[in-house]
This record gives C-alpha cells, structure tokens and sequence, in this order.
C-alpha cells in the first residue's frame, strides 16, 4: 500500500509470494494492491507467467 502511495513507485508491479492461501489472505493481498498474489509451493510456469506480465507492464507504463 505505502508503495502505490508513492509517485515514485506506484508503477512498480508488486508480486506476493506467501503461504496463506486461504481465499480471504489472497483478497487481502490483492486488495492492499499486490500486482499477483501466489501461494507455496508455487508452481514454476505461473510465477514466470506473473514475472513476464509485470515485466510488460514495467516496459509499456
């Protein structure tokens, strides 16, 4: 939250790796402004999907 306050990081795409996934952690999550928010163990091909999309974002914003 305190990053996408800041104009000077508020284009930083965040990502959350944690080990609550419980449906509530994860809303949570998103709604204090993570870009993704993924659970452990995290499977390999969705965190670098999720790296590729902020990385997109990062080079079009």
């Amino acid at each position: 939250k305190i990053l996408r306050e800041d104009p000077a990081t508020a284009h930083i795409p965040v990502l959350a790796i944690s080990a609550n996934a419980m449906p509530r952690d994860i809303q949570k999550g998103l709604e204090a402004g993570f870009f993704r928010y993924l659970t452990k163990p995290i499977k390999v091909s969705e965190f670098m999907q999720a790296l590729n999309m902020a990385l997109e974002l990062t080079v079009a914003g």
